[in-house]
Formats: C-alpha cells, sequence, structure tokens
C-alpha cells in the first residue's frame, strides 16, 4: 500500500539538488506529498533500505532528467531508476507511474536514459522552475483520475502507405497572410487545470466540445538547428491533412492549430479557444538518416494522455510513421476506419524523401508569405519537388495554387493569362495523378473561377466536398465559390463549416461576411466582422471600408461617410467609398470630387472598382464600359459580379447579361 506521507518519490543526480528542491517545494506548496532525500532523510535512517521502500509504495516516480544525469556513468539514481523501471513490469499497462522531468536541453532520445522513460513524453521544467500546469497534473494523477498510457503498440511493419498532401492553406487572394512564428521552444504537455479559466467573450461557460473533435498542435522542433523548423512544421501539416480525410473526425485546420504557437496557454485554454476535445502534440528530431518523432494525444476534459508513442526510424520511413499515427489517433479516439479511408491516407503524396524535403520547404515559404516574390519562390520550391518526383501530386497542387495567387496580385494582362494557364495545367495534372485527392479538385475549381473566371463548372468543388468533409480547405473553396454564382444559403453553409474547423483563419471569417452582405443580411455581416476583429492580429480600422460598404447597402450613408473619412496606413481616405457616401446624401459636389480622386489614385487598375462605383452614381454607360473594360483585362474582382449590391441597377441591361453569358455563370 502507497504510504500517503510519501505520494511522490523525486529521483535525481546529486549536481541537480537545487531544482529538484525547487520542484520539492512546488508539489508541497499544493499540499502534495513527496520523498525527498534531503529532507527525509535523518540520522539513524537505513539509507538504502528506506530508499527502496520508498521506490516500491511511492505512487509516482518523477526521475530528473539532465545533462549531469546524461555524463555520470554511476550514481544512485541509476539503482533508483532501475527500482522503478523493475517495479512498471508488476505494473497494468495503463497504470501511470513514471513521470519523467528534463529540466534542460537534455535530447529526448539520450541514450543513458532508461527505454521504458524514453516511451514516455517528458515534461520540460528549466532548471526545476514549476509552472501550476505541472502541480495540477500530479494532482491528477494522485486522485484516481485516468490513468495514463505509456505507449502504444509498435509501428506494424509492412509497405508504407503514400504520404498526403500538405495541408493546402486557404490563403489564395491574401497579401495579408500573417508570417508565423518560427522561434523553437521545447515541447512540454500542459494538461488542462482543474480551476475554471476566466470567461471571456472567446471562452465559453459551458465547455462541451464536438465528439472526435481534434487539434494537432505545431511539433516542436528538437534537431537543434533551427532551419529545420520548417520540417517539424510540415509533418504536423500532414499529420493534420491526413486526419482530415477521415470523415468521423472533426479537425482543427492548420491556421487556427499553429496561431496557438507562443501564446503562452495551457491545453485547456487552447482546447477552449479551438472548441475541441482532444490536443494532438509531438516533437521531431531529425538527422541526415535518421528521423525520432514522439507523439502524445492528450483528452482535453480529463488533462490526461489518451495515447502516446515515441518512433525512431530511418528518414525515408517518415511516410509510415504519419500514417501511423493518424491510425492511432483514429483507433484511439473510437473513430472507425474503413477501407476506403484507409487507402486515402496516402493519396496525393510521395516516397520520395527529397522530393518530401522540397515540398515542405515550399510549403514554409508559401504559408509565410509576405514579400511580393514569396510565391514565385514558393512556386519554384514545388517544381524542384515535381522534379524529383513527377507524380506527386500535391506538389502540382500547391503548385498551382500558389501561380494562381500570381496571377491574381499581376497587373499586367499578360502575365496574369499566362499565370492562370500554367496554375490550371498544374491543377489538372494533380486530379489526373490522385483522381481521389480532395484538394486537387477544390484547388482545380478555384483556379477556373478566379484565375480563369470561368463560373460555369461546380463539380469540382462538390467531388472535393464529397471525398473530404472534414476539410476547412475544402469547405473554404466550396463556399467562395458559391458565393461567387449566388448561392448565398450553400456559402454560409461552407464558410460556417470552414469557421468551425478553423475559427482563427481570418480569410474565412471575411468570405462568411462577403457571403451574408451578397445574401443582403447585413445585420449578420456587421456581426462578422466584429467577430474576426476580436480574434485578428489586424488593427481594428483595416475593416473600416468593408463597415462603410454595408452601412450604404444598409441606407446609412452618414455613417458610411464617417468611416470612409477615416485613414488606414496612409493619408487618404477611402475616395470610392466617400463618392457614393456623398452621393446617397444629395452631396453631388463632394461626390465628384471624391470620384475624381479616387480615378486618379486608383482608376486604372480598379477598373470592376470604377463600375460598382459608377452603377451607384447613376453613372450606367461608364459603369458598362467599365464592366466590359474588366473583362477584357480579366480583373479578378468580377468574381463579385453575380452578387454586388451595387450592381443591381444594371443587371437587367443586355450588356450585363452578355458579361454574365460570358463568364458563363449558371441560370
Amino acid at each position: 500500500m502507497t504510504e500517503p506521507s510519501h505520494a511522490v518519490f523525486l529521483s535525481y543526480a546529486s549536481q541537480d539538488a537545487e531544482a529538484a528542491k525547487r520542484m520539492c517545494d512546488a508539489l508541497r506548496a499544493a499540499g502534495i506529498e513527496v520523498w525527498f532525500d534531503q529532507s527525509e532523510l535523518r540520522g539513524g535512517d537505513a539509507w538504502d533500505q528506506s530508499i527502496r521502500k520508498q521506490i516500491k509504495t511511492c505512487a509516482l516516480f518523477v526521475p530528473v532528467i539532465s545533462k549531469h544525469t546524461h555524463e555520470r556513468c554511476e550514481g544512485y539514481f541509476r539503482l533508483e531508476w532501475k527500482l522503478a523501471v523493475d517495479r512498471c513490469h508488476l505494473m497494468a499497462a495503463d497504470k501511470a507511474f513514471l513521470v519523467p522531468v528534463v529540466i534542460d536541453d537534455t535530447p529526448d532520445d539520450d541514450e543513458r536514459v532508461p527505454e521504458k522513460f524514453r516511451e514516455l513524453q517528458w515534461t520540460r521544467l528549466p532548471e526545476g522552475n514549476t509552472r501550476p500546469e505541472f502541480v495540477t497534473r500530479i494532482q491528477q494523477l494522485l486522485s484516481g483520475s485516468p490513468t495514463l498510457t505509456r505507449s502504444a503498440a509498435p509501428v506494424s511493419a509492412g509497405r508504407p502507405p503514400r504520404l498526403t498532401s500538405g495541408w493546402l492553406a486557404v490563403a489564395i487572394l491574401l497579401a495579408a497572410l500573417a508570417a508565423y512564428l518560427l522561434a523553437e521552444k521545447p515541447w512540454t504537455s500542459k494538461p488542462a487545470p482543474h480551476s475554471k479559466p476566466a470567461a471571456s467573450a472567446d471562452t465559453p461557460v459551458a465547455f462541451n466540445p464536438p465528439p472526435h473533435s481534434i487539434a494537432v498542435l505545431p511539433f516542436t522542433n528538437m534537431s537543434g538547428d533551427v532551419s529545420q523548423g520548417y520540417f517539424a512544421d510540415g509533418l504536423a501539416e500532414e499529420i493534420i491533412n491526413t486526419l482530415s480525410h477521415i470523415d468521423s473526425l472533426r479537425v482543427t485546420g492548420r491556421t487556427s492549430s499553429f496561431s496557438m504557437r507562443g501564446q503562452g496557454l495551457d491545453i485547456g485554454a487552447i482546447a477552449r479557444r479551438l472548441n475541441v476535445g482532444s490536443i494532438l502534440e509531438g516533437s521531431v528530431r531529425r538527422s541526415e538518416t535518421k528521423i525520432r518523432v514522439t507523439t502524445q494525444l492528450l483528452d482535453v476534459k480529463t488533462g490526461f494522455q489518451i495515447w502516446s508513442q515515441a518512433y525512431d526510424q530511418g528518414i525515408s520511413d517518415v511516410f509510415r510513421i504519419q500514417t501511423e499515427i493518424a491510425r492511432s489517433v483514429a483507433n484511439h479516439l473510437d473513430v472507425e476506419l474503413t477501407g476506403l479511408a484507409v487507402a486515402r491516407l496516402g493519396v496525393g503524396g510521395t516516397q520520395n524523401v527529397d522530393a518530401l524535403d522540397a515540398y515542405l520547404r515550399a510549403t514554409h515559404i508559401y504559408e509565410s508569405a509576405v514579400a511580393a516574390d514569396d510565391f514565385r519562390r514558393a512556386a519554384a520550391g514545388y517544381d524542384t519537388a515535381i522534379a524529383r518526383d513527377p507524380r506527386f501530386a500535391a506538389a502540382h497542387a500547391m503548385r498551382a495554387n500558389a501561380i494562381a495567387v500570381e496571377s491574381v496580385r499581376s497587373t499586367n494582362t499578360r502575365e496574369r493569362a499566362e499565370f492562370s494557364r500554367q496554375a490550371m495545367l498544374s491543377a489538372e495534372h494533380a486530379v489526373s495523378l490522385a483522381p481521389d485527392f480532395a484538394e486537387a479538385y477544390a484547388t482545380r475549381g478555384f483556379v477556373r473561377t478566379v484565375a480563369l473566371l470561368d463560373f460555369g463548372d461546380s463539380e469540382d468543388f462538390a467531388r472535393a466536398a464529397r471525398l473530404a468533409p472534414g476539410s476547412a480547405f475544402v469547405q473554404a473553396r466550396l463556399g467562395v465559390y458559391s458565393d461567387f454564382i449566388g448561392r448565398s444559403d450553400v456559402a454560409i453553409a461552407a464558410d460556417r463549416r470552414a469557421i468551425e474547423l478553423d475559427p482563427e483563419f481570418m480569410v474565412t471569417r471575411n468570405n462568411y461576411a462577403d457571403a451574408l452582405i451578397a445574401a443582403r443580411r447585413y445585420d449578420e455581416a456587421l456581426a462578422a466582422i466584429e467577430e474576426a476583429k476580436k480574434r485578428s492580429v489586424k488593427h481594428p480600422d483595416e475593416w473600416l471600408e468593408d463597415t462603410a460598404v454595408i452601412y450604404l447597402a444598409m441606407g446609412r450613408a452618414d455613417q458610411a461617410r464617417e468611416l470612409c473619412a477615416k485613414t488606414v496606413g496612409g493619408p487618404e481616405p477611402f475616395y470610392g467609398c466617400l463618392a457614393m457616401a456623398y452621393h446617397a446624401l444629395g452631396q453631388a459636389t463632394a461626390s465628384d470630387e471624391a470620384y475624381r480622386q479616387f480615378l486618379e489614385r486608383d482608376g486604372v487598375t480598379r477598373i470592376y472598382e470604377r463600375a460598382a462605383i459608377c452603377a451607384q452614381l447613376g453613372r450606367t454607360a461608364e459603369a458598362l464600359s467599365s464592366l466590359r473594360g474588366a473583362v477584357d483585362v480579366r480583373d479578378p474582382d468580377l468574381q463579385h459580379l453575380r452578387t454586388d449590391w451595387r450592381l443591381d441597377g444594371l443587371r437587367n441591361t443586355p450588356e450585363y447579361k452578355a458579361i454574365e453569358r460570358e463568364l458563363h455563370f449558371p441560370p
């Protein structure tokens, strides 16, 4: 029977006594009974006999791992570790007993640490500085709550399945893609504390996440080389994408999961922010020929580990590791994997490690793009991946995405046309290589509509949604297309689903507001913008023009004029918006002057916008002429033609109807 006065046994090398003392003090301050030899072993005690007894009867054994334990080939702590490991063999497989803690940057594959310790996820407490989350975890383990699973079964042998595509980012129209933090930090498990988190706008009072919901946090780069961060991030993205193809799982999108990095939130706060019931954490250590991946799956409500596994494999086994992790997660969340689901886990990928490496490097550039040439650099990276494996469907699809962005951003008509042609060729090739690859269909449909401005075929989006209904990327693309063609009900439903899956991705929230505006649901659109403001890193004033245009649609011209007159990042107001607001207020002279200033600044490049403004100013002939000009230069803003409320006065004209037919809008 465990002695209640010695519930936790701290085992450490003598050089780490100070760090161990900090841990002991923190645990005791929380009312936890700790065996700590400096204070427990008094004169007259039979030292060896006493320690053996405590290890035999303690509830938890906490080995303190450090460079000192690595350097010391001999030491009494090694006997303590052996006794603890021996006791494990007498325990049930799911009994929580070992809780390894590392107090410095000792790698988690240290060969001088017992294998039993290496099978578990380590907690990192630098210099023994003990966080409240660790104390809470110990309290939970001592309370008789569900126990920790030390390790899953070994990776099964057999032919490794194909690697899925990288998580194809939904951000295509955005020069506003934010760079993600690349600073690497030691990975530490942070179970949800028992105490109720403070209520906020983003923290529901009652936490009841959907069943089978999971977020995959960015994996920690443990390679000792910051430049390898792209590989750790890429592996986490691959797992996100793989899991999203399992119909019964609700998997948080990449943007939201990765936005949690560096925020200092514990697991409970992250889960509430993302509204998920489980969290998958991981770390990656990569060498030239080997890879070590450690993972743990946490039940957020209990704070306990559902499953953990360490994989030590050759670098070429990364494909098998990724799929094995996805299978294990599904199994431990009680999700049935059909034969079809298993087959789709590898669709679109590669077995070529060099191709994978080039692909992950390119995706890292794509996801963090901020400079003008970043998307071209990403496309070049995908070209490298394709050169190494011409049948790598995911690389072809992502190349199509990157080039489509270049098409949208270009102001040169010929260049725009060439980019669009190349993007479609890549998307077509991705579909032909992997006919069951959902993201390839979503990409092809997107390139056709946004780059080529051909709105006549919805089958690609429908096919993608059937193949991967749990993909935020697919749902977002379906929502955008449905909004373009005026299917507001489908667009709103798809956008809501995409937001549920990736709540921190601002582009989808903007698309959702656009869909509500297209449906003439203006109050809801304003509410959607307010919610986006709460979550976004952008300055709130960056939504001024969007809000002002909604006010114009609602007939609130005074409020619109006030917002249009404000400036964001420059000395000039929104002249086009002002022109419409002054016109609605009957101030013709001010409206004409604002329109003149709009033409001077934006009239050459924003041809569709010019048409929409002219339609509101009653300049019908100029509006129709500008629409024709927008078609001639393939202005990407023509995607709004069908649903833009500002064009309502033009819809019955022969010229407008001819343009709709030319762009193949469905009836």
